[in-house]
């Protein structure tokens, strides 16, 4: 097996496992738009990263938790409603992206594979990011999980119990924040969102507790990985879109083998 497709392999299982679990607060909490918001906004990361030639990664780092926070702080003028602040701040990043793009032409060419996603070119470093990444995002999530969980159900009665609400919401966003720019060069920032939610929505037909759906939901995301790949080595197929089509092929399984977790 050549080395290239060893390194999607390992790349591709380390994404899954850390979007599975989030994608289900994702869902649970209903912040699909909030993700899509961010997937847009990695544009300018992109573009941030190759122009200042501090990687990829790290630039959409640091665009993503810039754009959750901006969200956090116009969210409180309670004269907007969230989703617009949402569109507002994601769709402004899209455009200084696409504005720095056409200053920096001779990235065009690369800015592709981050859009639509360029799995069979993960290296050795992008691995560290992703695995050191996740592994991180993971141990947080999991310290958290019981109050985000709470949370999840009522927010209100969350706050009465003297949970920090606000700063589980923000601990919550920044760690989707590191997910997006992680998972940017598998799937690519036009395709995230699809990895956050389909094998989290598959899961949920077919899990009874909170704790098995997300454990669903990371496998749902390594099997769609693994068929992906294969699929992509064997017809010849894009690797990235292949991925997702194998998620949504799993939640079209789902749809007929199991019920939806009624807990949320």
């Amino acid at each position: 097996m050549q080395d290239f497709f060893v390194r999607a392999l390992l790349g591709g299982v380390g994404v899954a496992l850390i979007t599975g679990p989030i994608g289900c607060f994702i869902l649970w909490r209903r912040m699909v738009v909030f993700g899509a918001a961010l997937s847009h906004s990695a544009l300018l990361g992109v573009v941030l990263g190759l122009g200042l030639g501090i990687g990829v990664t790290p630039g959409a780092l640091i665009v993503c938790v810039a754009v959750a926070l901006a969200f956090l702080a116009l969210s409180r003028d309670g004269r907007v409603s969230e989703d617009a602040v949402l569109n507002i701040v994601a769709h402004a990043a899209l455009a200084l992206g696409l504005i720095a793009l056409t200053l920096l032409s001779s990235i065009t060419g690369e800015l592709l594979g981050f859009l639509f996603g360029d799995i069979l070119a993960v290296s050795a470093g992008d691995l560290l990011w992703i695995w050191g990444g996740g592994a991180a995002v993971l141990a947080v999530l999991i310290a958290i999980w019981r109050p985000l969980l709470t949370m999840t159900v009522h927010e209100e009665l969350a706050a009465v119990e003297g949970l920090p609400v606000a700063a589980l919401r923000i601990t919550f966003m920044l760690l989707v924040s590191v997910v997006t720019a992680v998972a940017l060069k598998i799937v690519g920032a036009l395709l995230i969102i699809a990895l956050l939610v389909i094998p989290a929505a598959a899961a949920r037909r077919l899990s009874t507790t909170p704790e098995t759906m997300a454990v669903t939901a990371a496998g749902a995301g390594v099997v769609s990985v693994v068929v992906g790949l294969w699929s992509s080595l064997w017809w010849d197929l894009p690797a990235s879109p292949a991925i997702v089509l194998a998620a949504t092929l799993l939640f079209a399984f789902s749809l007929a083998a199991g019920r939806p977790l009624k807990t949320f």
